[in-house]
Order: C-alpha cells, then structure tokens, then sequence
C-alpha cells in the first residue's frame, strides 16, 4: 500500500499547477509525469488473476440477474465485420492518440475548457487507482465467458503479449476509463465547438467507444458505468480544487 500512497502527490500535483501562456512545455512535462506515475501505481497493486476473473464472473452473473449481460451478443453481431476493425482501432486511439490530442488542440484554441478536461483526467486517475487495487477485475475477453479478444485478433496489437501488458494492468477493467474519458472529451469537445455539426460529432465519440469497449471484449456494462461514475467525481474533485485554489488567491 505505501507505494499506492507515495505516488497519490505525484499524480495530483498537475491540479495545482497554475497555466500561463507560455507553460505548454511545463503542462506537457506534467501531463506527461502524471500519466507515468499513474501507470506505474497500475502495474505496482496489480493484483492475482484468480481473483480478478472471479470478480468478472460475479459481475457477469450480477449482470444477468438484471439481464444487462450484453457482452457476447454485442460482440456476435460485430464480429467479422468492417465495422468492428474500426471498433478495434478505436479502442486502441481512445486514450492514447484521442485524449493527448484533444488536451493540445484545446490548449490551443480554449484554455478554460482545457484546464477542465486536464483536472477531471488527472483527478480520475487518482481515484481510479485505488479501486483496481481494492477490486481487481478482469476484462470479459480475460474471463472464460465466450467473449474473445477481437482487437489483438483484428489490430495486430496483442494485448495480452508480454510487451504490452508491462504498459498496463490487464486486470483493471473497473472502472473503465475509456468510457469515462470519452465522455469527458466529448463534453470538452461540445463545448469548445462553434457549430451543430461539430457538436454532433464530438458528442457521438461517447456511444462510439461505449459500444467499442463492449464489443471487443474489453469492459461488462457494470465497466462502463462505473468509469462514467469514477469520470464526474473527477470532475466534481478537480472543480473542488480549481475552486480552493482562486479561494486561497483571493
């Protein structure tokens, strides 16, 4: 646990981090260091399988109790498709291409909004942690269900292989902050936007992934709302510092 706890400043300091004009490299080198210390922290608490595949199964089984277990019937009616190459490749790009470039281009053209996008991403990290230590849960591809793991069948990007699992924890399914973050940017992106058309289209970036990370094989439904859950206590938390911080200048 003393990891866990060592690294909670490291990866909140950005949230105090005043913006000027001239601070993108600062803002950049930040981003950068948080996302580090929040990968790390993943990798240290990562926890066994068996019991991250038995949390899935009792979310499954939870699931269908409500009849909310829609996983494998999502994932049939996409698979071998055109489309759910391009749910793959948007699994892929979600947080590692979409969210740094949405986080630049609003550098750019609104900071207001920017600072909100960037202290809802950084305060969900923070919260987010904890839970995949507390209550490791493995993907539904991971989970012996008859979903399988169509993006490392249809990108050619193996998840599972041990390169890409020293860059992740495979077992921190809950929450999903894919789903979290693309509605994060969606609202960031509605915002900031000028026209209905743009406003459309940042605002189907959030269906877009909720049925990408389903499909694939990748989050149960219990995944999704629990990152859309972790993603507005973000925002609720960065709000709270942004608001202590103009206090304490005032």
């Amino acid at each position: 646990m003393a990891p866990l706890l060592a690294s909670v400043p490291t990866v909140a300091a950005p949230l105090a981090l005043p913006l000027r004009r001239s601070s993108w490299p600062s803002q950049v080198a930040v981003c950068l260091a948080a996302y580090l210390a929040y990968g790390a922290t993943r990798w240290l608490v990562i926890s066994d399988r068996g019991v991250a595949v038995g949390h899935a199964r009792a979310i499954e089984r939870l699931e269908r109790g409500l009849g909310i277990a829609v996983e494998a019937p999502v994932q049939r009616t996409f698979e071998g498709t055109p489309i759910m190459w391009l749910l793959g490749h948007a699994y892929i790009a979600a947080q590692v291409v979409v969210v740094p470039a949405v986080l630049i281009w609003l550098y750019r053209v609104n900071r207001t909004i920017y600072v909100r996008l960037r202290d809802t991403v950084l305060a969900t990290w923070i919260l987010a942690v904890p839970i995949f230590w507390l209550f490791p849960v493995a993907p539904p591809r991971l989970s012996g269900i008859g979903v399988v793991d169509t993006v490392s069948n249809g990108t050619g990007i193996a998840l599972n292989s041990r390169f890409a699992t020293s860059f992740y924890n495979p077992l921190a399914a809950v929450p999903s902050l894919h789903r979290g973050f693309a509605l994060a940017v969606s609202a960031a992106l509605a915002c900031a936007s000028r026209h209905w058309w743009s406003r459309a289209l940042a605002a189907a970036w959030t269906p877009v992934i909720v049925v990408a990370v389903v499909a694939t094989g990748n989050h149960f439904i219990f995944d999704v709302v629990a990152g859309l859950a972790a993603t507005v206590a973000g925002y609720v938390a960065g709000a709270a510092v942004r608001t202590r911080r103009s206090i304490a200048r005032s």
